[in-house]
C-alpha cells in the first residue's frame, strides 16, 4: 500500500536559483530548500516551470536536484519534474532523481509538436519504466496545448506508479472528474493558485503552485483552514492572496522576477530570471513593493485570527 499522505499538504514549486553571473547556484538551491523546509510546507516541487526548466540543460537541472536534496533530502517529500523535449533526455533526468532518492516524478506532456495520446502515453510510460519512482502527470493545458482526457487517465492509472495528477487546468470541475474517473485512490494537486480554495473543496488533496514559494505561510494557514472546516477563513485568505498574485500580475516583467524580488525583501536572494524571461522594469519596483507589503498585512492578519 503506498503512501499518498507524504503528497497531501502544500508543495511550492521551486524557484530557479541564479548567481549574479546566471548561472545556477548551489548555494542558492541549498539556501532556499532550506527556507521552505524552516517554512514547514509538506515538500518541494523541483524542475518545473517555476524553476525554469525549459531554459536549462540537462547538467543544470540534475544540479538543482542535487543541491536540493543535499539540503532538504529526507526531510521533506520531493517531487521532480523530469519531462524534457526529447525522451532521451527525460529518462535521463529521470533515472538521476532516483539515484538521489526523490519520492516521486512528474512531468507534462510533450511540447511543441502536437502528439497524439498515445504517443504523449509512451512518452509518460518511458520515464516510468526507466525507474521504479511514484509518477505523476501534470496537467497545464494552456502552455502545452494538450488537456488530459479522462480516455487517458484511466489508460495510465493501469499503471502502478501513477498516483496523481497535478491538475493546472481553470475549470475546478476536471479536478472532481479526474477523483471521481481514476479508478483507483488518487492523489490530485490544485494548480491554479488563484483557487486554491475552491480547488481543495473540489476534492484536491492538496496543491503545487508557483506562488507559493513567495508567501508559503498564507498557503498554509489556507489550507489549514479548509482541513478545520473554517471556511470564511478560507476564502478571506484566498482573497487576499489573489490581491497579491493580481497586484504581482500588473507588473512588466515577468512573474518569477517579481517573487524572487519580493523574496529578496524577505531575505532570501535567488538572483534574477533567465532569458527570454523579461527582467522587472523601474517602474515594477513599486508593484514588487506594494505586494511585499500586502503579503506583510495579511501574515499580521493571521497572526490575529
Amino acid at each position: 500500500m503506498k503512501n499518498l499522505d507524504k503528497y497531501k499538504g502544500i508543495i511550492p514549486a521551486f524557484y530557479a536559483c541564479y548567481d549574479e553571473a546566471g548561472n545556477i547556484s548551489g548555494e542558492r538551491v541549498q539556501e532556499l530548500a532550506t527556507y521552505y523546509l524552516n517554512k514547514g510546507v509538506k515538500g518541494l516541487y523541483v524542475g518545473g516551470s517555476s524553476g525554469e526548466c525549459i531554459y536549462q540543460t540537462v547538467e543544470e537541472r540534475q544540479e538543482v536536484l542535487e543541491n536540493v536534496m543535499k539540503a532538504v533530502g529526507g526531510k521533506m517529500t520531493i517531487i521532480a519534474h523530469v519531462a524534457a523535449p526529447s525522451t532521451r533526455d527525460s529518462i535521463i533526468l529521470a533515472k538521476h532523481a532516483e539515484s538521489l532518492g526523490v519520492d516521486a516524478l512528474a512531468a507534462i506532456p510533450p511540447i511543441y509538436f502536437g502528439l497524439p495520446e498515445f504517443a504523449i502515453k509512451d512518452y509518460w510510460v518511458s520515464m516510468m519504466e526507466a525507474t521504479n519512482l511514484d509518477f505523476i502527470i501534470y496537467n497545464i493545458p494552456q502552455t502545452t496545448g494538450y488537456a488530459l482526457s479522462i480516455e487517458l487517465l484511466k489508460e495510465m492509472m493501469a499503471y502502478d506508479q501513477v498516483i496523481g495528477v497535478k491538475n493546472s487546468s481553470m475549470p475546478v470541475q476536471d479536478i472532481y472528474l479526474f477523483k471521481r474517473h481514476a479508478g483507483k485512490d488518487i492523489v490530485v494537486f490544485n494548480g491554479p493558485d488563484e483557487q486554491f480554495i475552491a480547488g481543495r473543496i473540489m476534492g484536491a488533496d492538496g496543491g503545487i503552485g508557483g506562488t507559493y514559494g513567495v508567501m508559503p505561510e498564507l498557503f498554509i494557514a489556507a489550507n489549514n483552514a479548509i482541513e478545520n472546516g473554517e471556511l470564511e477563513l478560507a476564502k478571506n485568505l484566498q482573497i487576499k492572496i489573489d490581491d497579491i498574485i493580481f497586484k504581482m500580475l500588473s507588473a512588466k516583467g515577468n512573474l518569477y522576477d517579481v517573487m524572487k524580488a519580493i523574496l529578496k525583501k524577505r531575505g532570501i536572494n535567488i538572483g534574477s530570471v533567465r532569458q527570454p524571461l523579461p527582467k522587472i522594469t523601474i517602474e515594477d519596483r513599486l508593484i514588487v513593493e506594494e505586494s511585499y507589503h500586502m503579503i506583510q498585512d495579511a501574515l499580521n492578519y493571521i497572526e490575529t485570527v
